[in-house]
């Protein structure tokens, strides 16, 4: 059944051999014109289902990317033409009279998946780029994961709800967009960078299960998953556990792969954040390829040989089986101290006298227990390689994890999906100058329940109620329980050194409202960009986006940021002061 309405009876794509004989009309560009002899002329018409061939008089007023509108007949391809790499390549349309509706300069480059173009000349032209196919079905696959997670999440009984675009500042510590008040000269809002706040004054105010499908922005460094405007799926609910977020959480992802994907998904595994840390030196491993980090202090500390001298020695078996050159590992090294670490040491497992043994410039200093010793706890076999480093546990992981990924990347496919929750994160992210603890996420994080007791005597030790979803070594979103209970916040406050004043001015409006029945409450919020780019394949968000930024914040298509006049500088009480 046709969905096409106006100018058209159908789109290019859904026609097949079951419209034979019908009378139709078609509309969308020129994509391509053959011309056969004289007086006939092939003509590939394309809209965003797909292509269909019309058969046409031979005319000399067409050109490529032209916008037609084209009556005719549906009919078979003759014997021996049929284009079986097209979903319409049984048919064409006879008869065909073309009406242009607008017609096309010279395009600065082909719409075509198969040339590649300059991303900044994509989009300085991205109107035209989005006429490709795969921006289409990019666009398109960023519409279903939308549509998903909206079907799932009122199917579990969420209410859409919007918050403010024009809010007041908050603490979260990325850097926000101002907007200058002409109604209150000197004063600003800001663009939010999240709806936190909002989200749980709603809490407050009795909307049970919220969320939104939330636009929001941050003054930061660009990246290929991060932009200065990005949308997120927002959530929050009250009285509920950490359980209850991650079974909401999950029923969207299991929508969103099915509609995008066509497969399911188990129950998503969970992974301490220690764990993760320790086996794979990142808070956000891909674990579509194994390879993890392993503990081999107890065999290579008692050796007394200097380069492992260091509380903590960790080994990879590297993730791939290949003849290291001397270049490849001195960039390894390179890569290693650039991280951090002392260094980087290597053992290529080889055969020796029907035994395994190693060539490394430090393997004299291993006698063969601890070689062998080495070889059994990795799982080595002659021709691996394993890379070692020595240092305070923190670097050894952290460095060596990053080699993983590095050495890892070749492994991996976009076909291949690998969620895990990271779950205990620290409550606290080491000490600043003054020796007071440092929010490792937002000061209304909820402390573990069992790590109380630890808030004042080793406030380092103790773990949140906080949680991050990971996908593919990409962080797809965070959230946590939320402290609700003023007795705790002021607890936490005191520790962080936020004085009663400081934290009134800065929260004043949450903990007043907070003081008038405020239910236990928790959320999550995913980057839509992220997810979409990864179910569509992409390694990079621009590719899911209609019009977004380049690496430095320009958009090219626009040029933007511009100057504006004095006169509207005025009319915000703003004056720039002069350029160094």
């Amino acid at each position: 059944m046709t969905l096409a309405r106006g100018l058209r009876s159908n789109y290019c794509g859904e026609l097949g051999s079951g419209d034979i004989g019908a009378a139709v009309a078609l509309c969308g560009w020129i994509d391509r014109i053959r011309d056969h002899g004289e007086h006939l002329s092939f003509i590939d018409l394309r809209d965003h289902t797909g292509i269909v061939q019309i058969v046409t008089p031979r005319r000399n007023d067409l050109r490529s990317e032209f916008v037609v509108r084209v009556t005719g007949t549906v009919a078979n391809r003759p014997e021996g033409t049929i284009n079986k790499t097209i979903a319409t390549g049984e048919i064409e349309i006879h008869d065909g009279e073309i009406e242009i509706l607008s017609s096309a300069a010279t395009l600065p480059f082909s719409i075509d998946d198969r040339l590649d173009v300059e991303e900044i000349t994509r989009l300085r032209y991205r109107f035209l780029d989005i006429r490709r196919d795969k921006m289409q079905r990019n666009l398109r696959n960023r519409a279903l994961v939308n549509s998903a997670i909206r079907r799932s999440l009122e199917a579990q009984g969420f209410t859409e709800v919007e918050t403010p675009m024009l809010w007041t500042p908050t603490p979260e510590g990325a850097r926000e967009f101002l907007v200058p008040s002409r109604l209150q000269p000197g004063n600003f809002y800001v663009l939010p960078q999240s709806p936190q706040i909002a989200k749980q004054l709603l809490m407050v105010g009795g909307f049970d299960r919220y969320y939104q499908i939330a636009r929001c922005m941050r003054d930061e460094d660009l990246r290929a998953d991060r932009q200065f405007e990005f949308t997120q799926l927002d959530l929050e609910a009250s009285f509920v556990t950490q359980e209850d977020i991650f079974a909401f959480i999950g029923g969207a992802i299991a929508e969103i792969v099915e509609v995008t994907r066509n497969v399911q998904i188990n129950e998503i595994p969970r992974m301490t954040w220690f764990d993760a840390m320790d086996k794979y030196g990142v808070d956000k491993p891909d674990l579509r390829f194994e390879s993890p980090l392993i503990d081999v202090t107890e065999i290579l500390s008692p050796l007394g040989v200097r380069a492992f001298s260091a509380p903590t020695i960790k080994a990879l078996l590297a993730p791939v089986r290949e003849s290291f050159t001397r270049s490849r590992l001195d960039a390894l090294i390179d890569r290693a101290k650039a991280l951090g670490a002392k260094g980087l040491a290597y053992f290529k497992v080889v055969e020796e006298e029907d035994r395994l043994a190693f060539e490394s410039p430090l393997a004299k200093f291993l006698e063969e227990a601890p070689t062998l010793s080495l070889i059994e706890r990795l799982g080595a076999e002659a021709g691996d390689t394993i890379f070692v480093v020595a240092d305070e546990w923190k670097v050894a992981t952290t460095v060596l994890g990053q080699i993983r990924l590095e050495l890892g990347k070749e492994l991996v496919s976009h076909d291949q999906l690998a969620f895990t929750w990271i779950v205990d994160f620290p409550l606290f992210d080491g000490l600043d100058e003054s020796g007071k603890p440092i929010s490792a996420h937002h000061p209304f994080t909820m402390p573990h329940a069992d790590d109380f007791e630890f808030l004042e005597s080793d406030p380092l030790r103790v773990r949140s109620q906080s949680y991050d979803l990971v996908l593919n070594g990409w962080e797809l979103g965070s959230g946590s329980i939320r402290i609700h209970r003023p007795d705790i916040q002021s607890k936490i406050f005191q520790i962080i050194g936020v004085t009663d004043e400081e934290a009134q001015s800065r929260f004043g409006f949450l903990l007043d409202a907070f003081k008038f029945g405020a239910p236990p409450h928790g959320g999550f919020a995913f980057g839509i960009d992220r997810i979409a780019a990864i179910m569509s394949g992409e390694d990079n968000i621009r590719e899911v986006i209609a019009f977004p930024k380049t690496q430095s914040g320009l958009d090219p298509m626009t040029d933007a940021p511009k100057p504006v006049d004095a006169a509207t500088l005025k009319n915000v009480g703003l004056t720039l002061a002069p350029k160094k």
